[in-house]
């Protein structure tokens, strides 16, 4: 998956994929989160890329993870922002470590519901450690992102 951006809609920047992180975001217009794989040695590895860096294997697939994770981050930003981002502050930006693969860490907003706007978190319900699990959101331009909601513990 490419760290660069398309450009930017009224809603934000868009996502640009790249040959190898392609079939994550097929996955991820699906609703699914998978993650590749090494198809050898079966390390899980994100971001994705043609070779695997432990074994050097070219075969790889894409597991799909449960979804589930928790904030091993996550930062309130603050102005000079984007034009896009600029009316919807405050709101978070979170890493999210993956409950299957520790090491594997993404990065999204957290939202009070699947189709809620990036702000939708009150600041003073994140923390470290919190749990999340994954939900979708499809941007205009036809981008489907994962993002997270915080699970509730008992």
């Amino acid at each position: 998956m490419s760290s660069m951006m398309r450009g930017t809609t009224d809603n934000g920047l868009l996502p640009e994929p790249d040959e190898d992180g392609a079939p994550f975001w097929e996955f991820a217009a699906r609703g699914e989160l998978r993650v590749q794989a090494c198809g050898l040695c079966r390390e899980l590895r994100f971001p994705p890329r043609p070779c695997c860096p432990r074994c050097q294997c070219f075969d790889s697939d894409w597991r799909r993870m449960s979804g589930r994770g928790r904030i091993w981050s996550y930062v309130l930003p603050h102005p000079p922002l984007l034009p896009a981002y600029a009316a919807r502050a405050p709101y978070n930006v979170a890493v999210v470590e993956l409950a299957e693969a520790p090491r594997i860490r993404l990065i999204g907003n957290l939202v009070a519901a699947p189709e809620a706007d990036i702000n939708s978190v009150d600041p003073e319900q994140l923390y470290i450690g919190a749990p999340v699990r994954v939900t979708f959101a499809r941007l205009p331009g036809g981008f489907t992102v994962p993002r997270w909601l915080l699970e509730v513990t008992p």
